[in-house]
């Protein structure tokens, strides 16, 4: 006896929407090789891109509040500077929130023991050197498109705009939001992240109660780097989630016997 068909891949419309909130940059240029990944995966993205002179966390959060979607499914992913914007969006429970991904990200300032540089960011170079560039956040995953992409985008961000970013990455503490947090959370891990150490997602763990990890091979641009099997592994959290349950057809006809007339 042959073994069952595997059931076809969701349309997109069954599917809920994937709101991407993106690195330090606040472009979300670099989500591109992501947002071809989440299609083969039958999902569609909404791709969230900070005004250059947003720079602060309350700002961050503000804007990416309004274009949260409001008449369907939605599941918000943070990458890297975003991930406190992510979390504080999600204790807000907005409606049609499923989930929440958090990638190569933290709750926390990632490096306090390098908390003494912020008054120093103002005298540093305007923008780091590609080879510096490279060694951070791909490693051995650079490839000559990728490097592309960052030429394209170094010049779309202010320094200025870079730097107070990290002032903010430097203060931020949304700590006390995550015990609260029911959302179901997934945080995609980069195994090779020379930018947030395991610690921040050892933090993570000991103080979100809904915390699923996946630990993919990849540096710290791991959804330009690993965009299938980061898709693959937000399809597979989706399917881990309990289904909604259908309303039974008496439930509802009795709703309708009681509606006052």
């Amino acid at each position: 006896m042959s073994p069952p068909a595997a059931s076809p891949p969701q349309p997109p419309a069954a599917r809920p929407l994937v709101v991407l909130l993106p690195g330090l940059d606040g472009t979300g240029l670099m989500f591109g090789p992501f947002v071809e990944a989440l299609g083969r995966a039958a999902f569609e993205a909404r791709v969230v891109r900070y005004p250059v002179a947003l720079t602060s966390y309350p700002a961050c959060i503000h804007f990416a509040r309004t274009l949260l979607p409001r008449d369907r499914p939605f599941l918000l992913l943070g990458e890297s500077f975003s991930g406190p914007v992510a979390l504080a969006l999600a204790a807000e429970k907005p409606e049609n929130l499923v989930g929440l991904v958090l990638c190569g990200t933290f709750a926390r300032n990632p490096r306090p023991g390098l908390r003494w540089l912020a008054p120093l960011l103002g005298i540093l170079p305007g923008r780091l050197p590609l080879f510096l560039i490279r060694f951070l956040l791909l490693g051995r995953w650079a490839t000559e498109p990728l490097m592309e992409q960052v030429q394209a985008l170094l010049p779309q961000v202010p320094a200025g705009s870079l730097k107070s970013r990290l002032r903010s990455v430097v203060a931020v503490d949304e700590t006390p939001l995550l015990a609260p947090l029911r959302v179901p959370t997934l945080a995609l891990v980069a195994a090779h992240d020379r930018l947030v150490p395991p610690a921040a997602t050892e933090w993570l763990r000991a103080n979100l109660p809904n915390l699923d990890i996946m630990r993919l091979q990849g540096p710290h641009w791991l959804l330009q780097t690993r965009p299938d099997a980061a898709a693959k592994a937000i399809r597979d959290f989706l399917d881990r989630l309990p289904k909604p349950q259908p309303i039974p057809l008496e439930s509802l006809a009795a709703a309708e016997t009681d509606q006052p007339r």
